[in-house]
């Protein structure tokens, strides 16, 4: 009995410590911020302000936040995305192993495609790079690169 006792307490005492660790972590990193719009929790890292500044000054900035351009909009898909983004950004920046200047992922890339086009729908929708969404086609950035991030200077790649 005296076994499953102490296997009761060291179970429960694991718990305990994973559980505390990990509201410590979420209350630190201020993780409820990134339930909402507002573009300063994209900002909570340090390494996103050169971005958050040009957004400040680009065209889109009364009329697009982060998540508007960056998730995808159906309600499962932008959650998974959150999900994937916050789990590479959470072990980034713990084991210091991010790229700089950080750069759009691909599939960040195909969501960020896919809202300029719906966004902006009815201007495009002629477009062979519409009527064409072959991998390699020319993104709307390509062009348009400092619509949502004003100057790009000194900023990773998003094509």
């Amino acid at each position: 009995m005296n076994r499953w006792r102490f296997l009761t307490w060291l179970l429960a005492s694991m718990i305990g410590v994973l559980l505390g660790v990990g509201i410590y972590t979420f209350r630190y990193a201020e993780g409820l911020s990134y339930f909402s719009k507002d573009p300063r929790a994209c900002m909570n890292c340090h390494i996103m302000k050169p971005q958050f500044d040009s957004w400040q000054k680009s065209s889109h900035h009364t009329s697009a936040s982060c998540v508007d351009c960056h998730l995808p909009h159906s309600f499962i898909k932008k959650y998974i995305a959150k999900a994937d983004n916050g789990y590479r950004h959470s072990k980034g920046f713990t084991v210091q192993d991010f790229q700089e200047p950080i750069m759009i992922t691909a599939a960040n890339s195909k969501t960020l495609q896919n809202n300029c086009v719906r966004c902006h729908e009815t201007i495009v929708h002629g477009t062979a790079m519409v009527q064409n969404q072959k991998s390699d086609a020319v993104s709307c950035v390509h062009c348009h690169r400092s619509v949502g991030h004003g100057a790009t200077t000194g900023m990773g790649r998003i094509d």
